[in-house]
């Protein structure tokens, strides 16, 4: 079995990245982390234009109809240009959500907006601190209506819509959960920005009082729907992240051959050696587990909850640890506002919990082998 990617899949990575390299220099990072704009509109509309927001987004929504495998292509080189986008939360959540459980209508109605760039989404998940669960849900529906509070909310302040995972009953099942569809600037919605160590990645506290929603999927089928978007998401976020790790063990590497010190360079000392192979052997693991993630990912196996997890798992790992070695080999300059180092371990910090703790990854991969194994 061939793991990897086609000539032709390869040769839309390369266009990505000379895209990227071209329109998301780190100079149009940091404009974003100083925060001059809540994001680069003008990369958002380009990548439009190439059409990567809709590669996996069938060709009668509007998209081009490509697959996952191009997908996670495309998510590898945004993790490595650090692409301040809302490109995760519209792409992987939103769209994921409407693809999977949407009408037709629905369809219609966001996903060419989607492809096209018109219309930012977001998935409303959270409500503070802890891990996806029914049971942390406390968001009511009724009568059409939506009462409680979101937080945090990924690109929530810039986002035209969202998927929200209410309680539509009043016990803890996950039958009780349902999802809808709330456009964020109509009456009975307050969206209030919050602070978060990566400012390319902005989060938001969404507030719904008697806010219109639209039922998203089948009524008491929202956790089903939740845990399929958040494997799909698993696998593409993985991919950023691997994308990162890459760029962050290419930086450390390059200064190490560059700096000199004692009259020949730092990446000549066994210390230095050691930590850039380290790097390299968490970055490698990591893409393994990406690859059998994207396999899974555009095949549907039934191998996907693990695969996605264990994607999640060792990309998470990987990306820390790149980000934060990569400071180390740069050594006192590395902390400097001035390198680019920093904003790669922002990131890397800021993923890691976006879809979950790393924690509840790994209890999650455990609680599906054993599943698997019983069965």
């Amino acid at each position: 079995m061939n793991f990897d990617f086609s000539d032709e899949q390869k040769q839309m990575r390369d266009e990505a990245r000379k895209f990227l390299a071209e329109q998301c220099p780190p100079k149009a990072v940091r404009e974003v982390l100083d925060g001059k704009a809540p994001y680069d509109k003008a990369l958002w509309k380009g990548l439009a234009e190439m059409g990567f927001l809709g590669v996996a987004i069938p060709e009668k929504f509007g998209g081009a109809g490509a697959g996952h495998l191009e997908l996670c292509v495309i998510a590898e080189e945004m993790g490595r240009a650090l692409a301040p986008v809302p490109f995760s939360s519209t792409v992987y959540l939103a769209a994921e959500a409407i693809l999977i459980a949407g009408s037709d209508a629905q369809k219609q109605k966001w996903l060419p907006k989607i492809a096209a760039g018109e219309a930012i989404g977001t998935l409303a998940l959270f409500e503070g601190k802890g891990n996806p669960s029914p049971k942390a849900i406390n968001v009511s529906a009724n009568g059409g209506a939506l009462n409680g509070f979101k937080k945090p909310v990924p690109d929530g302040a810039i986002a035209d819509f969202a998927v929200v995972a209410a309680r539509t009953g009043s016990g803890s099942r996950e039958s009780e959960i349902s999802l809808f569809i709330v456009e964020l600037k109509a009456a009975g919605v307050e969206v209030k920005p919050l602070t978060n160590i990566d400012l390319t990645r902005g989060q938001a506290e969404i507030t719904f009082k008697n806010a219109k929603a639209e039922p998203l999927g089948e009524h008491g089928d929202g956790w089903s729907v939740i845990s399929q978007v958040l494997d799909r998401a698993a696998v593409l976020m993985a991919f950023e992240q691997v994308g990162g790790a890459d760029r962050a063990l290419e930086m450390g590497r390059d200064y190490a051959l560059d700096r000199i010190a004692f009259g020949r360079p730092i990446g000549s000392f066994q210390a230095v050696k050691h930590m850039l192979a380290d790097m390299y052997v968490s970055a490698t693991l990591a893409r393994s587990n990406c690859y059998y993630g994207a396999w899974a990912l555009s095949t549907n196996a039934g191998e996907l909850p693990e695969a996605a997890a264990a994607a999640r798992i060792s990309a998470t790992q990987a990306f820390q640890h790149c980000a934060k070695n990569n400071i180390q080999v740069h050594g006192g300059m590395g902390f400097t506002w001035e390198f680019d180092c920093h904003m790669y371990y922002r990131r890397a910090n800021a993923v890691a919990l976006g879809l979950g703790s790393l924690s509840y990854w790994e209890d999650a991969l455990i609680d599906r082998m054993r599943k698997k194994n019983a069965a």
